[in-house]
């Protein structure tokens, strides 16, 4: 049984590996290319376009539910909105390139298509509910302005503070050579990044594989379809922490177990988004009946989105393709076992540190 389960393990995590790989360089070269001002820009103003913009702009971004919130309350005092400000909490940590490509991996083109596409339409209704009751009023733009002034490093308040302004008013981007964006970014995906999701998606890749060798297949099949299942789902979401990369194995065993794919969604979309300590912060900074709104929101819309995929799996030829411990096949071996060996080194620091000092 043991043997079983290591190897099982080992399965899950070569199907992994090549895609979040990808996924890393990818989310680094964002990281990289895009600075602070532009995502301030982005997300300014009022309205179903500010909204619109948060969302969109926050679904690559490589930040899970604690890492999204110190971003998310700058922008918000640097001047976005209320509601562009949850939009962006939730599009962020609920989907993004590498778990995209993970999910490709692991579960199939469907999932990896329809997953983005239902967290975009969760960030956008929720912020939209959120300036329904909100209902911001052109009082609080004007603090909003006042708190950009007083605490803005880039805010202009006379010609000459323009001249002796800190240099956080050019971006660093601005100045360095391509050739140090390349590097800054393989630094950010190999070492930075990674050592922030790594634990995680290791307790990921290990549930997984727990799933495959404890669980009989089908087993969860009575209570793992409807309604039901996804509240389940909702109940076992919202206070875990856990990130979009690393709630993708798990939400495939799932799967495999008897737990439908609309459940399995709820899963995905729930879990990353929200967390005990991340809502505490996001009362604290927006306010209780915001974030009552924030919790509504996700869960009516995470069930909504579950229940219209289950209709579409039941009324077309649509289906999701779980492919836990099989995705590795797709590729060729010495990509997968290559891949595989290459994370585990940028995974484990002393390791990185030795091999490839310039990572840090």
């Amino acid at each position: 049984m043991l043997l079983e389960l290591v190897t099982n393990i080992w399965l899950v995590y070569l199907d992994t590996a090549f895609w979040l790989l990808l996924g890393l360089l990818a989310a680094g070269f964002i990281k990289s290319y895009i600075s602070e001002d532009t995502m301030r820009r982005w997300v300014g103003g009022r309205g179903i376009a500010s909204v619109s913009r948060a969302a969109l702009f926050g679904a690559p971004l490589p930040l899970c539910s604690c890492g999204v919130l110190p971003a998310a309350i700058g922008l918000r005092r640097a001047g976005a909105s209320k509601e562009a400000t949850v939009s962006f909490l939730i599009s962020t940590p609920e989907t993004s390139v590498d778990s995209v490509a993970v999910t490709y991996a692991l579960m199939g083109p469907l999932m990896a298509v329809y997953r983005p596409l239902a967290a975009l339409v969760s960030a956008m209704v929720t912020g939209m509910m959120t300036a329904i009751v909100n209902n911001e009023a052109g009082k609080e733009a004007s603090s909003i302005k006042t708190t950009e002034a007083s605490s803005s490093c880039c805010h202009a308040k006379e010609d000459s503070e323009k001249n002796e302004a800190p240099a956080c008013c050019s971006t660093e981007a601005e100045i360095r050579p391509e050739q140090n964006r390349i590097v800054s970014s393989l630094k950010y995906a190999g070492a930075e990044l990674l050592d922030d999701i790594s634990a995680w998606m290791a307790v990921g890749i290990v549930i997984a594989g727990a799933m495959l060798t404890f669980i009989p297949p089908d087993w969860l099949a009575q209570w793992g379809h409807g309604l039901t299942a996804m509240l389940i789902m909702l109940v076992v979401g919202i206070p875990m922490y856990i990130c979009a990369v690393a709630s993708t194995p798990v939400a495939a065993g799932l799967i495999l177990v008897g737990v439908s794919p609309g459940a399995a969604l709820v899963f995905l979309l729930v879990g990353p988004a929200t967390n005990i300590a991340g809502l505490i912060l996001i009362t604290r900074e927006l306010g209780i009946k915001v974030t009552a709104v924030y919790l509504a929101g996700i869960a009516v819309i995470s069930v909504s989105m579950g229940l219209l995929l289950e209709y579409l799996l039941q009324t077309t030829s649509l289906s999701v393709d779980v492919r836990l411990g099989e995705a590795s096949m797709m590729l060729p071996m010495v990509l997968s076992w290559g891949s595989a060996l290459l994370l585990l080194v940028l995974a484990i620091r002393p390791v990185r540190r030795t091999l490839l000092p310039m990572l840090g």
